[in-house]
């Protein structure tokens, strides 16, 4: 069927005929987005709200910003996410305002919803406090579905987890998206503890205080043509894992670890003030690079730190309550009997960082230990 209106007639047998117009597969029931007038916040709210209850989708302004003065509740400047959700836009800008009352974060998506963003970008989110409210920066997936497409996540903070982003144990899908310049202590692009698929586009340019400058994975997560690039850690705390570092993670709904596979990826000019430039692996689930390319990644804690890949067997992990408080717990090294995580190298190279590709030598297999290429990147400071 094809998508014009076609009339169909029906000839009873007296010679009488019917003709009924029918509507193409799929379009009887379709639903016209709710527009959202320019930075018309209120409305955005109202919309939001409706959406939950019935679903659809919301149309806002192209080329517009959507301030938010003042949080909506406790921690977020929009209404929490409950039901399905799906928000488009054009150049277009939510944001916590740079004079805005208290610290909040833009989305909450709970349990229930389902939220996906189109064409928009995401900033000035701001999560403080003790449990959930110091985490998700931007935008905080708990235990839901949130889907980016073609956006933007960047100039967010979090005091603990995932300053642009915290997925926890939820699913979590970036296409062709960017998460830059977000600051926190672990994570500070991305902290995932569910699923994470990202496919295109980069996680760059961000800053975190401890671990895991781009992303910190603790789930099942798979970057597929990804640039992890420019991310920087370290404030005199022993920073780790530059671009990406594995963990676990406790998070109220017990022990969240998972594989992270990496497809046709570059891990490239990451720094860390100690151990990992490119990568740390501080989990015992595998590791998998697929045609990627770890390069001049710089790690500033020694001559075996691994500029690199970081694969020493210690084990990290981070614990966060919904209302207590939040902590980084780390494993003990130099044990005869501990395990060295699994990393496969696959069509691959390490290359080009400093002080050494991967250590502790032979921990990843095809890896040499040492780089003929000291690099020269020094630390920076993190962005706000």
């Amino acid at each position: 069927m094809t998508d014009t209106l076609r009339r169909v007639c029906l000839t009873a047998v007296t010679g009488l005929g019917l003709c009924l117009t029918l509507l193409p597969a799929g379009q009887a029931h379709a639903q016209a987005p709710t527009r959202v007038p320019c930075n018309d916040v209120a409305a955005l709210k109202t919309a939001i709200n409706n959406a939950n209850t019935g679903g659809g989708s919301i149309a806002l302004a192209p080329r517009c910003t959507y301030s938010l003065t003042a949080a909506d509740n406790t921690d977020d400047g929009l209404p929490e996410i409950t039901g399905k959700v799906r928000i488009t836009g054009d150049g277009t800008i939510i944001q916590r305002a740079p004079n805005a009352t208290g610290a909040f974060r833009i989305f909450h998506v709970t349990q229930t919803g389902n939220l996906s963003l189109d064409s928009l970008t995401v900033r000035g989110g701001d999560a403080s406090g003790n449990g959930f409210a110091a985490a998700g920066g931007g935008l905080l997936n708990d235990r839901g579905r949130l889907t980016l497409t073609d956006s933007t996540v960047r100039n967010n903070r979090s005091e603990f987890l995932g300053g642009g982003i915290w997925n926890n144990v939820g699913t979590l899908t970036l296409r062709n998206t960017r998460v830059r310049d977000n600051t926190s202590d672990v994570g500070g692009a991305v902290a995932t503890s569910g699923t994470m698929t990202m496919r295109g586009g980069a996680l760059n340019e961000n800053t975190a205080a401890s671990w895991a400058g781009g992303l910190a994975n603790s789930g099942n997560t798979k970057l597929d043509g990804v640039s992890v690039a420019g991310n920087n850690v370290g404030e005199g705390r022993g920073g780790l894992g530059g671009g990406i570092m594995t963990m676990s993670s406790s998070s109220g709904s017990g022990i969240q670890t998972g594989p992270l596979r990496l497809n046709s990826t570059s891990v490239r000019g990451n720094i860390v003030e100690t151990s990992g430039g490119g990568i740390f692996i501080g989990a015992h689930e595998l590791t998998t690079l697929y045609k990627s390319t770890v390069t001049r990644n710089t790690a500033n804690g020694g001559p075996t730190q691994g500029g690199g890949i970081n694969n020493d067997g210690r084990l990290f992990g981070v614990v966060i309550s919904p209302s207590g408080s939040t902590e980084r717990q780390q494993g003990k090294a130099g044990s005869s009997t501990k395990q060295t995580p699994e990393v496969k190298l696959i069509k691959s190279a390490v290359f080009k960082n400093h002080p050494t590709n991967c250590a502790p030598p032979n921990t990843v297999p095809s890896c040499d230990a040492v780089d003929s290429a000291p690099g020269t990147a020094k630390p920076k400071p993190g962005k706000n």
